[in-house]
């Protein structure tokens, strides 16, 4: 039994400034106004030995100030803990505030205090992550979504997406759901044309098209060679996605939004996606990912994590799964914190 217990932890909330405004799908569809900040949720952790440990979630649009308002109430309960009970801990937060659920904001705030509970660990350890939980392997294919948003004219596109092959990158993601639809052909076909036909490709409609629509794009983009078609339908649309998945070749993937293990469970039971795409601390942390990493690959479910850390540590926990892609974007999140 370990005689190390959380001594002392700090919260803070940080805005981090985009360089320009992101627009994709659920813009152009009035449903979202350009992201032009990101509000990050930051946990350190020591014990009384002096092991410390850092641990993040983050919010886009509104949620900041609520996950960070969850975070302080539900905070104290790890004082006085072994930080090596991980999971048990990550209950005792769950438990803490389960009247106001157990997947969106409330579980986000808790992976914060997961992933910190992990880079403890890791650190204590003198182990990256991924050798912590187990590698597969020393690195991961990564794709850049950064040079693929709507608002980016096609000419910049194509310059953007040469820049990223060049820089070494091994796949390119390109938001689509444009009103015209022949756009968003002509964009991925001017792209696809430029890269040939040995650079991973993926496009991302952002949950914003409806059964029909998703039918008839998923048949124009078959002959295209992509990876995926990423959120063809809303993230809770199971059936249709299931629907798409059984009608095409050309892979499905969807989990990004989704916020918790069970719902990821869901997905995987109605076989609605070919790829699923887990947030790590949009799902409450490192322990429900694990999970469901597991659930997937018993599944035969193929896994691409999409959380974007704003810094290079702690790792992704993607890392160390067995197939899959993890996205490399920074999306301008490497601008000057502001606080």
């Amino acid at each position: 039994m370990s005689a190390d217990r959380i001594a002392w932890l700090r919260l803070s909330s940080v805005y981090l400034p985009l360089a320009n405004p992101i627009s994709d799908a659920k813009v152009l569809t009035g449903r979202q106004k350009p992201m032009t900040e990101i509000a990050m949720l930051f946990v350190e952790l020591q014990t009384a030995d002096g092991h410390t440990g850092l641990g993040l979630s983050y919010s886009k649009r509104a949620g900041g100030p609520g996950q960070f308002a969850h975070a302080k109430e539900i905070a104290p309960t790890l004082l006085g803990e072994d930080p090596n009970d991980i999971a048990r801990l990550w209950n005792t937060l769950c438990w803490a505030g389960a009247s106001v659920g157990r997947s969106g904001l409330a579980t986000q705030a808790i992976g914060a205090f997961d992933v910190a509970l992990y880079d403890l660990k890791a650190r204590r350890a003198g182990l990256p992550l991924a050798k912590l939980l187990g590698a597969w392997r020393d690195s991961v294919a990564c794709y850049n979504t950064s040079g693929g948003f709507l608002h980016t004219p096609l000419d910049q596109l194509l310059v953007n997406a040469q820049a990223s092959v060049e820089r070494g990158i091994g796949g390119i993601k390109l938001k689509v759901g444009q009103p015209d639809r022949a756009l968003d052909l002509q964009r991925v076909a001017a792209v696809r044309r430029q890269l040939g036909d040995g650079v991973a490709l993926m496009v991302d409609a952002n949950q914003q098209w409806d059964r029909p629509t998703a039918q008839r794009m998923c048949r124009a983009f078959e002959d295209l060679g992509l990876v995926w078609i990423e959120e063809p339908l809303d993230a809770y649309d199971h059936e249709g996605h299931a629907a798409l998945a059984a009608a095409f070749d050309t892979p499905i993937a969807t989990g990004e939004m989704l916020t918790s293990a069970a719902e990821h469970g869901d997905l995987i039971r109605h076989r609605a996606a070919d790829w699923l795409m887990p947030d790590a601390p949009r799902v409450g942390g490192i322990t429900p990912f694990l999970k469901i990493a597991a659930m997937a690959e018993q599944a035969g479910v193929m896994l691409a994590c999409t959380c974007t850390w704003p810094r290079p540590t702690p790792p992704s926990p993607g890392w160390s799964t067995s197939t899959g892609w993890s996205r490399c974007s920074t999306n301008g999140w490497r601008s000057p914190m502001a606080a």
